[in-house]
């Protein structure tokens, strides 16, 4: 069973029951994308690293020639 079939279910058991829908699948995950990131970026405040751009200086760490 996935997801949806899950919220098939429940939505008709709230129906018949009278209780309030069930949130549709997906409806959250922009926001749990947005706290995780959060997280990550307050970890790495705490532990002293700048806060955002570290994909950035990887790359260019990488794609630079040594001098």
């Amino acid at each position: 069973m996935n997801a949806l079939h899950q919220y098939v279910f429940d939505a008709h058991r709230a129906a018949r029951l009278g209780e309030p829908m069930p949130p549709e699948p997906g409806t959250h995950e922009l926001a749990l994308l947005r706290a995780l990131r959060d997280r990550r970026r307050f970890a790495r405040v705490v532990a002293g690293r700048p806060a955002c751009g570290a994909v950035r200086a990887t790359l260019l760490r990488w794609l630079r020639p040594a001098r």
